[in-house]
């Protein structure tokens, strides 16, 4: 475990594919942010210290066009990802199920640390537990892949149409998860406390936020990792420009479907027509976010090869992905909870937002500036080492591919 690895040729990296994770990144730190800001977030409500008009429309935009899409998106990836695993452990001649189980592991330790230091809404430990399935179904055929992923999809959307069924009926369940105002303001108090304090509270939402895991967030991720392998095992990222009428198609269903259903989504979160209303929106944004994620990334897949401006601002943190998606949620607790500053619900939505985006902005330049003499992030770096037990090179850089 102490050597060196032997020099290799070194991977080629897929530009596009960078690209597309550092623009989930993106998404999931404007998403994240909000919950780590506030505990009545946290438990489903509106910060009723902010209740101005453009506090509302910052909700709203956030709820439309971030909520449930970049998840969503950062889990395809995950599945691509995973048939390049495959491809390279083949051409390496590794045996490809230790080592993967190994990276899982590793995944899952980094999680779970996350979730109970950082953010209780961590999906590291998610992909871990998905992983698992991934790797039984490894030899799944395409078509199968797709098929068993919409019928993921829509089971949820069942499921939850199932739920608001039964608030209508009078057994409302939507309080044993989300809380409320009584439970929010308790939050806060907790968050602005010790270490101590903060950690048990992650611990007391963990075990409330594992059944959301559990029976809801689990499957649809495991629906877009699905839909990842099978554009892996196609190959259709080696070359997009064959594939311009597809993402075409991608946009005009995609976008007008997409925002339709968030819209509705956004409508049954913020308008206070009850748990059943907000069961049903759930089941329409189960349906419709991956259309509106996907129509996203054909847009971005189009535009990137003419934009070489915004593929050196994306690919960097793209490459680092896991270092910055920690990274996000340790600058936002240095900022929000009694770790550092304590500025639990203090802030307006407005304000929160903006910290989103310069966050993001400084990791895009610092992924940049890192990656010009080291080939992983320093997370990645541990990570490889624990999945292939050996110590990886820090500073051979992997090539990319062109997007065209």
């Amino acid at each position: 475990m102490g050597t060196a690895t032997p020099p290799v040729a070194p991977a080629r990296r897929i530009a596009a594919v960078d690209a597309l994770r550092g623009f989930a990144l993106f998404g999931i730190v404007v998403v994240n942010i909000a919950y780590l800001a506030s505990g009545y977030r946290m438990a489903g409500l509106a910060e009723p210290a902010f209740s101005a008009p453009l506090d509302w429309e910052v909700r709203w935009v956030v709820t439309v066009f971030f909520e449930n899409k970049f998840y969503l998106l950062f889990s395809f990836l995950f599945g691509y990802s995973f048939t390049l695993q495959i491809d390279s452990a083949a051409a390496s001649g590794a045996a490809f199920v230790p080592r993967f189980l190994r990276r899982l592991l590793g995944l899952l330790l980094l999680g779970l640390a996350h979730a109970v230091f950082l953010f209780p809404g961590d999906i590291l430990a998610t992909y871990a537990v998905v992983g698992l399935v991934l790797l039984a179904v490894r030899r799944i055929r395409p078509r199968t892949a797709v098929m068993v992923a919409i019928g993921l999809t829509m089971m949820l959307a069942m499921g939850f149409v199932l739920l608001a069924g039964l608030a209508l009926l009078g057994a409302d369940a939507s309080g044993t998860v989300a809380g409320g105002a009584v439970e929010a303001a308790r939050s806060d108090a907790a968050l602005q406390s010790s270490a101590s304090m903060i950690i048990s509270e992650h611990l007391h939402k963990l075990g409330k936020i594992v059944v959301l895991r559990v029976l809801f967030q689990g499957p649809a991720v495991l629906a877009a990792c699905l839909i990842g392998v099978a554009v892996g095992k196609r190959k259709l990222f080696a070359d997009l420009s064959g594939h311009t009428a597809g993402l075409r198609r991608l946009q005009w269903i995609g976008f007008p479907v997409g925002i339709a259903g968030a819209l509705i989504y956004a409508h049954s979160t913020w308008s206070g027509g009850g748990s059943a209303y907000h069961m049903l929106g759930q089941a329409v944004d189960l349906v419709t976010a991956p259309l509106l994620a996907a129509a996203y990334a054909a847009t971005l897949l189009r535009l990137l090869p003419s934009a070489p401006r915004l593929t050196a601002v994306l690919v960097p943190p793209g490459r680092i992905a896991l270092t910055n998606y920690l990274t996000q949620s340790l600058i936002c607790s240095l900022i929000f909870t009694g770790y550092g500053l304590g500025l639990v619900d203090r802030l307006s939505p407005l304000s929160v937002a903006s910290i989103a985006v310069v966050i993001f902005v400084v990791q895009a330049a610092y992924s940049g500036a890192w990656l010009r003499g080291h080939r992983y992030g320093p997370v990645e770096w541990f990570l490889r080492w624990f999945t292939n037990w050996r110590r990886p090179s820090r500073t051979a850089p992997a090539a990319a591919v062109p997007l065209a």
